[in-house]
């Protein structure tokens, strides 16, 4: 019997509340297990159906292996020394390393490092990692212990878990019925969340003039500018890093050729364009996020981040992309009050929906609920309040009931 096997026999008694079922999603029979060695050994690379699986820190620096990733957080040391305090560029590498391993280890295209990770005991990753020939970073056996100890009592959410209610806990959880929010009916959560990022008024025939303003200019300078301050890039990295893969041309004619795909209107609100109207699910959950979730963030972000005399913030603000119009209120893109609509939002599904109240309030508080894609961050919710907010609601429905 696999030592997979014997987690989920052992688990089984507290997850049975939900009917859960290991499926095959994302995972090939063909592929061979990965040894703990070569999950810690800094610089294995790990292969899947041939291919290198990749992971990244700030979402768009990718590596193949941990000890490339060593080298860009001594970089990233080097960069900040003298900048910022020497506890700060501890607390920097760190926090760097744990993203990377963790990354590493929960990866989105293969999940066999973190069933390998989870399937041992501290002592064995302990004496693995004891065992590495080449060196490591301090604290890197503190952070592979941590991402074990947190992922042997955690269910992360996304929308395609091997477990069902994992799936369900997704935002792309696609909706058969819809859902009602704001006045307004979606095919998901996913789709409400980009779909108000853009005013009501703003119409699909404005997007491509606005991705044609943007690939009009050379961003260098502007990106430096963010790139030299410590306390606009430290606090916004994945931001930073974000602006930086979506200015360039190539992908700002894949927004613009995307968009032509779909058959939409220059007249159609682009709001209303991702609510549900005479056909459900005229978008899917990734498109949401990948085309019109992406597109907005940038807008948005490309206007918060530029100074005031920029002609491109006024460019965008005369569009409405100077924050999120909800009603006949304002609020900021990168704020508190538009994290904590998503608990508003989520209060709709998992309080007010019986079936998904069902699922949420079966799961024992015994495990975690988190939310980790190996993508990187959030701009307009970080992934901890995100996680924050997902436990949460979970304690609020079973108190409903």
């Amino acid at each position: 019997m696999s030592r997979l096997r014997i987690m989920w026999c052992r688990l089984f008694p507290v997850l049975r509340w939900a009917g859960l079922v290991i499926l095959a999603t994302g995972y090939s029979a063909k592929a061979e297990p990965i040894a703990l060695r070569s999950v810690v050994t800094p610089a294995a690379v790990i292969v899947k159906d041939g291919r290198t699986v990749n992971f990244a820190i700030h979402g768009f620096i990718e590596f193949s292996s941990l000890k490339e990733a060593f080298a860009y957080i001594e970089s990233q040391q080097e960069r900040w020394k003298g900048k910022i305090s020497e506890e700060d560029l501890r607390a920097l590498g760190n926090g760097l390393l744990r993203e990377a391993v963790e990354s590493r280890v929960v990866s989105m295209v293969d999940e066999r490092p973190l069933e390998t990770l989870v399937t041992h005991t501290s002592a064995e990753l302990r004496e693995a990692i004891g065992q590495i020939k080449e060196p490591v970073p301090p604290g890197y056996a503190e952070a592979f212990l941590a991402v074990q100890e947190k992922w042997k009592h955690a269910l992360n959410c996304w929308s395609a878990s091997p477990v069902v209610a994992g799936r369900v806990l997704s935002n792309w959880y696609p909706i058969e019925e819809g859902i009602r929010l704001y006045g307004a009916t979606y095919d998901s959560t996913e789709h409400f969340w980009q779909a108000v990022k853009y005013h009501p008024d703003i119409t699909v025939g404005d997007l491509p003039e606005l991705i044609g303003a943007l690939g009009k200019r050379d961003w260098s300078a502007w990106l430096k500018r963010l790139d030299d301050d410590p306390k606009i890039y430290l606090a916004n990295a994945y931001a930073v890093e974000f602006l930086r893969a979506n200015l360039k041309i190539e992908k700002l004619l894949w927004f613009r050729e995307e968009l032509e795909k779909h058959g939409l209107q220059a007249n159609e609100h682009a709001r209303t364009a991702q609510q549900r109207g005479g056909a459900a699910f005229r978008f899917s959950a990734v498109e949401e996020k990948v085309l019109w979730g992406d597109l907005a963030d940038l807008f948005q972000l490309v206007c918060l981040f530029s100074p005031v005399d920029d002609p491109i913030r006024k460019i965008l603000a005369e569009k409405h992309f100077d924050g999120i119009y909800l009603g006949e209120g304002k609020i900021g893109f990168i704020s508190e009050e538009f994290r904590s609509l998503m608990l508003e939002i989520w209060k709709v599904k998992y309080l007010e929906m019986a079936r998904f109240r069902d699922v949420i309030s079966r799961i024992p508080t015994e495990i975690r609920l988190e939310h980790f894609l190996n993508d990187g961050d959030s701009p307009d919710i970080p992934i901890p309040i995100y996680v924050g907010y997902l436990n949460q609601i979970r304690q609020m429905a079973r108190g409903s009931e």
